[in-house]
């Protein structure tokens, strides 16, 4: 794991109560129509929100065409040459959208101590909502796609051997990532850093410790996190604008005992 960081807070209380009340408790239609007029005033440059369909579109560019990678997406003069796309947005910005959509925020991975001295240490992994990522662009003939980001990477040769001549390539297995959420750091009564903003770690397959968005597990250079590499069969060229699309994954409330059907009893 690249940093050892301590547990997050989120962005603020009102962000975090104004989320969890607005996933948690269904609102009548006309709340609804104030809260989409007042989520158009709210000012988040290269972010957008989209309420009815759930989901975030941030502003981004293609940054990378081949290569082995740590990042699905990272911020500008950052890590450009690891990551596929580059955001045009601050971090935290999108760690807000997110949270006024509903999704469920954790914590990246981080490493406990198992002895005063430090000589021993555990893994703890990260933990949040699972957020599906896809790349959004216009096609050659004009028109607009929406492609998981798992359909623009696949197992690094150089890494796993190679595929055999007419093997199919071994794609990256999944496009869900979880909202950790970054880490806010410092102490005393002047503002806190968000730590993505300074990293450039949006969206990891990499452990760092203070991603928006990453993997569940822990991915070190132990277990190949250079495993994977892009694939720009079907991606835009270097310096195109894309949209990158987080579509948080809700799950449906179970129904109370009283409105459940009543159970099928075989003679």
């Amino acid at each position: 794991m690249k940093l050892r960081l301590s547990p997050i807070s989120l962005l603020s209380a009102w962000v975090l109560s104004f989320s969890l009340a607005a996933a948690q408790t269904p609102a009548p239609a006309a709340n609804n129509a104030k809260l989409e007029e007042a989520l158009k005033k709210l000012k988040l440059p290269g972010v957008e929100m989209n309420l009815k369909e759930k989901c975030v579109d941030v502003a981004s560019r293609i940054c990378l065409a081949e290569g082995a990678l740590e990042l699905i997406a990272c911020t500008k003069d950052t890590k450009e040459h690891e990551a596929i796309i580059m955001i045009e947005a601050v971090p935290k910005h999108v760690h807000t959208a997110l949270l006024l959509i509903g999704a469920r925020p954790g914590s990246p991975a981080a490493r406990k101590p198992l002895d005063k001295e430090g000589h021993r240490w555990m893994d703890v992994p990260p933990s949040g909502g699972p957020v599906d990522v896809f790349l959004v662009f216009p096609d050659k003939d004009g028109k607009t796609v929406e492609r998981p980001i798992s359909d623009f990477i696949i197992a690094n040769k150089h890494e796993t051997g190679g595929a055999a001549e007419g093997e199919k390539k071994e794609r990256f297995p999944t496009h869900t990532f979880l909202f950790a959420g970054s880490i806010l750091h410092g102490d005393g009564d002047g503002p806190r850093q968000y730590l993505c903003d300074a990293s450039g770690n949006v969206i990891s397959i990499a452990t760092f410790g203070d991603e928006l968005l990453c993997l569940s597990g822990v991915h070190d250079d132990a277990n190949g996190h250079l495993m994977w590499q892009i694939d720009s069969t079907h991606l835009p060229p270097v310096g195109a604008k894309v949209t990158l699309r987080l579509r948080p994954q809700f799950q449906a409330k179970a129904a109370p005992e009283s409105e459940k059907p009543p159970a099928k009893v075989t003679e």
